[in-house]
């Protein structure tokens, strides 16, 4: 873990993004947001108490307890960063960050069972432990959960956040809604990827990074301003998950080889080679059109699932989605120029950013 400058110094200073240390601004988001989500989870009913206890890492899958891996906490720590962007204090926007939390992990579950992943964090999948039941139980709590952890505070400005909550919400069931119809079918165009991951991605982390803001007083303009670069972050986020997705280690993400190919993902890497044209571009469109129609993908080799990545690769669709991610990235940093802020936090807006997009892949 690096040691450089502290991550949020006392005064407004200004800092470059460069001596952020980004490790000590996700463990800040995850200390001061993981008890008020463990008294949050607290409140289900058993079974789903426990349940959501072990979707969390905080027991195995006996119940005992366990220090297993929890996420990034990048959703946490914009969300405390965007409290004093609007200069509040951090703690302001510990409820905006538990929020998002909860509707980010109810996204999950669902997510896990509709498309069949058996591993998340190094470990069994709810569904796979305690039953597709659960899964959608718990996952339903969690939003509701979530809802109740901002208008418990009783404001005005909490009455603001649950709104972009669950408009945030919607948009990201939008998304998986589309990205499931999307698996059925043999072309997606560039811009439908985007759209669905706009709103799968990108709509979770731009209210992230505007929830704190809205809960410390800010305006709309500054909330939507700080909602563009969230926005832009999260479209380069999914595009190096993108890529984890059919490159990554398994060892590092948790997940199969070949993960999003083996559940026929129409992501960015593939929809950006079949856009292409070329002979590789032909020859993907080729086999993806036949695997369709064989609806046999479970049976398939490693090696068939090999030559399926090289051909994306081949036509240009690991390069194009990797040049998407570096936009997508500039596009956000652009959009903090919007926003008087202390020097100080927009710096760790950006060094967050830069850590999203040079993620090991």
């Amino acid at each position: 873990m690096p040691t450089v400058h502290s991550a949020y110094p006392a005064d407004d200073t200004a800092q470059s993004a460069e001596s952020v240390d980004v490790s000590a601004l996700l463990e800040r988001g995850r200390t001061l947001s993981t008890p008020v989500l463990r008294a949050a989870v607290g409140r289900l009913a058993p079974p789903m108490d426990t349940v959501a206890a072990y979707h969390f890492g905080w027991i195995d899958a006996q119940g005992r307890p366990s220090d297993g891996d929890g996420g990034k906490a990048v959703r946490p720590a914009l969300a405390l960063l965007s409290a004093e962007a609007a200069g509040a204090a951090p703690e302001v926007g510990v409820p905006g960050a538990v929020a998002v939390e909860l509707v980010h992990n109810f996204s999950l579950l669902h997510d896990d069972l509709m498309d069949g992943d058996e591993q998340r964090r190094h470990r069994d999948t709810v569904w796979k432990v305690h039953g597709p039941a659960q899964a959608i139980l718990v996952g339903d709590a969690l939003f509701a959960l979530a809802n109740e952890v901002l208008l418990e505070i009783g404001t005005v400005e909490a009455g603001r956040a649950t709104r972009r909550l669950t408009t945030a919400t919607r948009k990201l069931i939008d998304g998986q809604a589309q990205d499931i119809s999307y698996e059925h079918r043999e072309r997606v165009t560039v811009e439908e990827c985007l759209e669905m991951e706009g709103n799968k991605t990108g709509a979770l982390l731009a209210c992230a990074v505007s929830i704190g803001a809205v809960l410390g007083g800010a305006d709309d303009r500054t909330a939507d301003t700080l909602e563009s670069y969230g926005y832009h972050l999260g479209l380069a986020f999914q595009a190096v998950d993108d890529l984890l997705g059919i490159w990554g280690d398994p060892v590092a993400t948790g997940k199969q080889t070949w993960s999003d190919l083996r559940q026929r993902k129409k992501s960015l890497p593939v929809v950006a080679a079949l856009a292409a044209g070329g002979p590789a571009s032909e020859r993907l469109g080729e086999l993806l059109a036949a695997d369709a129609k064989s609806n046999d993908v479970d049976s398939f080799s490693e090696e068939e699932f090999a030559t399926r990545a090289a051909l994306i690769e081949e036509a240009g669709g690991r390069e194009w989605t990797s040049q998407e991610a570096r936009r997508q990235h500039a596009v956000a940093i652009e959009a903090l120029s919007g926003v008087d802020m202390p020097e100080r936090v927009r710096a760790q807006l950006v060094a967050l950013a830069d850590f999203v997009v040079v993620r090991k892949r």
